[in-house]
């Protein structure tokens, strides 16, 4: 298995898997780990193309994606698991939903959409990417994440993650950019079985409270939670954010 992944946790609990947004790594799940692993044995694991996890040979899908989750389930032999996703870790709970339900007691999905943007916004991006490196991507990347109040309170949190960013895979970013620009689920959101709880920031300008509300309104088990965030809602509302994660997969 060459996906990068970390457990935490009690070994006998059960198995909750958290995937991140693009550009960062399973650290970004940091502040909510404290409360996860009270209830849960968590899996973390990084993307293709993030941290040590290596890209395909061939181009990067939304399916490679969501079978990357798949397999590692597999590798640990856990038939069902609990499943958190921001962003394009959302994204891919989405698909799996609907093609892999059944190996999931409940999904939460933050800050995404059925369909992100646009194919060529990303095609851009990817472009760019590839042209410039991950450095103006990084410095561009606060004003989507994050609200003007929480880059001026908690500049130093919103720098570490910029740099880390900056200090990124650029090929790896250019890869899910395009599969990205691919991914488009809105047809199949009637078909999504699994219990599921999306998560919107009010202030998020990328994927916006309209976006969770058609997800719910469309999914056939769906509940919405709206945080006083932007993109990036786990580290902007941690407490809030892991108490609705916490409550919907417990309840």
């Amino acid at each position: 298995m060459t996906i990068d992944y970390r457990l935490d946790g009690p070994s006998t609990a059960p198995l909750l898997v958290l995937s991140n947004s693009l550009g960062t790594t399973f650290e970004l799940w940091q502040p909510q780990m404290a409360a996860l692993t009270q209830r849960f044995r968590v899996l973390r694991y990084n993307q293709r193309g993030h941290g040590t996890t290596p890209l395909p040979a061939m181009p990067l899908t939304l399916d490679i994606l969501g079978q990357d989750v798949i397999a590692l389930l597999d590798k640990l032999d856990m038939e069902r698991a609990y499943f958190c996703g921001i962003s394009m870790g959302g994204l891919t709970g989405l698909w799996l939903n609907r093609y892999h339900p059944q190996r999931f007691h409940k999904l939460a999905v933050a800050n995404t959409a059925a369909r992100i943007g646009s194919a060529e916004g990303w095609q851009q991006r990817a472009q760019q990417v590839q042209q410039t490196g991950l450095a103006p991507i990084a410095a561009a990347s606060p004003a989507r994440w994050f609200t003007e109040d929480f880059q001026r309170d908690q500049a130093q949190l919103v720098a570490s993650l910029v740099k880390q960013l900056a200090q990124g895979n650029a090929a790896g970013y250019a890869a899910c950019c395009q599969a990205l620009a691919q991914a488009d689920l809105r047809a199949e959101v009637p078909h999504m079985a699994a219990p599921l709880l999306a998560i919107a920031g009010e202030h998020d300008p990328v994927t916006t409270v309209t976006d969770a509300e058609w997800l719910v309104a469309n999914a056939p088990n769906a509940v919405l939670a709206i945080l006083p965030t932007s993109h990036i809602s786990n580290v902007a509302c941690p407490v809030r954010f892991s108490q609705q994660v916490m409550q919907f997969f417990t309840a």
